[in-house]
């Protein structure tokens, strides 16, 4: 399974235009839009999990720099998180 970071998208993006666009090039298992927890409002970027890693790979190459609905893409594999993410954090309250 390959996890595709898709940055800069468009705030009218959804799921299911996410998973049409990589949808081209191969199967897509999951599709997703992270979102601010609070209001739901999209933060402008999601992942996409592909099952083949050519299909993945040629969705990445065909889709980085592509303009999407007056954005230009951001397209990458996922990389894991660089060390403790907690920190900087305020608590809530």
């Amino acid at each position: 399974m390959v996890k595709i970071f898709v940055g800069n998208m468009s705030f009218d993006m959804d799921e299911h235009d996410l998973e049409e666009l990589f949808a081209e090039y191969g199967d897509v298992e999951r599709a997703s839009i992270a979102r601010h927890e609070r209001s739901r409002n999209p933060r402008g970027f999601g992942f996409v999990e592909m099952p083949d890693a050519d299909e993945a790979a040629a969705a990445i190459d065909a889709l980085h720099g592509k303009d999407v609905l007056g954005r230009t893409l951001t397209v990458n594999e996922s990389q894991p998180p660089q060390g403790d993410r907690s920190r900087g954090k305020r608590k809530r309250r």
